[in-house]
């Protein structure tokens, strides 16, 4: 969602100065150099993940990885039966990326379709993506896809595999969320609240952090997680951006803050799951370690993952974005 408002916010007035390969070269400047690093970066730790939950990492030969490692620098989704970690993932030495994957594709149909779309054919766009997203929420099996899914039932869980049931879920996640972004950066519609940062993030620590709705996760009244998950996405997450977008942090306390989690996001979103992969092998090979032991590796592996992220940002990403812009652009054009 925040991406599709971005998009909009930053590209629709600029058409009039810019053709289609100017917006795609802005586009791979700006997310590419990191999706390189963060191929490399989960090729290098691979082998650091072998344990039982990732099954076909013992038996992988690096040529492979190398190879694998290539192809995910493409961000072409990688089939299933190119697999080597064995949960299926279109890229296996980065998950995240999967999303990235899609996002790659949400901007390719924002230059080529979407970005033509009236704010009524926007709106109309949002309401049948919305029930689209309510549809996946509450596990209505439409398209007899779902059925494969009874572990995440009742959730958006799934999006990262080249099956039919999760494409229909990562179709669906992309779709309602990107464009109601569009919609909200269209329509100008931005909420102006005092200290909004600390009222989005607040709201985002409380819907994130809330467990599982219902009776449990095995059963009893699964439905109404999905339907505490639908009223998350189509209501509250488009009023944090909402918020988010129409306040100010200039001059308050919160702009240092804000500015440093802005630096680091992307860099984090897309280098930190390595690290996570290395953790749960280190967890499933040291079940009688100490609880203590537990929390140490928890806790250093999440200020491990907000180091590498603000390094790779400022001694990878800016000096590489840098050098491509002056490559691709002419000075007056050098704005991404």
């Amino acid at each position: 969602m925040l991406s599709g408002f971005v998009i909009g916010y930053a590209y629709d007035d600029r058409w009039n100065q810019m053709s289609m390969w100017g917006f795609v070269k802005r586009r791979l400047i700006r997310l590419h150099p990191m999706v390189i690093f963060g191929s490399l970066f989960g090729a290098a730790l691979f082998y650091f993940g072998d344990c039982s939950s990732f099954p076909l990492i013992g038996n992988t030969p690096w040529y492979k990885t190398a190879l694998i490692m290539l192809w995910a620098f493409t961000m072409i989704p990688i089939p299933k039966s190119m697999d080597i970690r064995g949960w299926s993932e279109t890229n296996p030495l980065n998950g995240p990326a999967w999303s990235l994957q899609w996002e790659y594709l949400a901007n390719f149909l924002y230059a080529v379709l979407f970005r033509h779309f009236s704010r009524k054919t926007l709106t109309a766009c949002v309401a049948v993506f919305g029930i689209m997203t309510l549809v996946l929420c509450l596990n209505v099996d439409v398209f007899g896809f779902l059925a494969a899914r009874d572990y995440a039932a009742y959730t958006v869980v799934g999006g990262w595999s080249l099956t039919p049931d999760q494409l229909q879920i990562g179709l669906t996640r992309l779709l309602y969320p990107f464009f109601c972004g569009l919609l909200l950066s269209h329509t100008g519609r931005l909420i102006k609240v005092k200290g909004g940062f600390w009222w989005c993030s607040a709201m985002i620590v409380v819907l994130l952090g809330m467990p599982w709705m219902g009776m449990g996760a095995e059963g009893g009244a699964r439905w109404t997680n999905g339907l505490y998950e639908a009223v998350c996405i189509l209501i509250f997450f488009p009023l944090i951006v909402s918020i988010g977008a129409g306040s100010s942090v200039k001059g308050s306390t919160s702009e240092s803050i804000n500015k440093f989690l802005g630096d680091i996001s992307f860099p984090l979103y897309i280098t930190h799951y390595p690290l996570v992969y290395m953790q749960m092998a280190w967890v499933e090979n040291h079940k009688d370690a100490p609880l203590g032991t537990h929390v140490f590796v928890a806790a250093a592996t999440f200020l491990l993952a907000v180091f590498i992220a603000y390094a790779a940002y400022r001694l990878y990403d800016i000096p590489v974005r840098e050098w491509l812009k002056n490559k691709l652009f002419k000075p007056a054009h050098k704005q991404i």
